[in-house]
């Protein structure tokens, strides 16, 4: 459940991320209208209008709010999964003698297996 939550939080992510972008090359500048403010057309005032924010701007607000929103999940998300081991050997359990096996393999009965290991 965790692995779908996180994939599905990133890919909002990402496609809100694309979606501020776009928005943000779609509106222009203040500065934009400086020119028109001198003989190039007609503009309210020299630094844009002063008014209420536009759709645009409102729209791009929310969607900043959203990424950063799901920052923070993705940023949770990561980590609340459980540590790994730091090494191979921490999940292996050695049987102890008590458990009725030995810790140290008995040498054969009979030696014959045992005459054939160099001493």
């Amino acid at each position: 459940m965790g692995d779908y939550l996180f994939s599905l939080v990133l890919t909002v992510h990402v496609l809100v991320g694309l979606g501020v972008i776009g928005l943000v090359l779609m509106q222009h500048g203040k500065g934009a209208d400086m020119g028109a403010a001198f003989g190039s057309g007609s503009s309210g005032s020299l630094f844009g209008s002063s008014g209420s924010a536009n759709f645009l701007s409102r729209t791009t607000a929310v969607l900043a709010t959203v990424f950063f929103l799901t920052s923070l999940g993705l940023s949770y998300l990561a980590n609340d999964k459980p540590a790994a081991p730091s090494s191979i050997m921490e999940g292996v359990q050695v049987p102890s003698p008590q458990d009725g096996v030995p810790a140290v393999p008995s040498a054969p009965a009979d030696d014959s297996a045992a005459q054939a290991i160099p001493k």
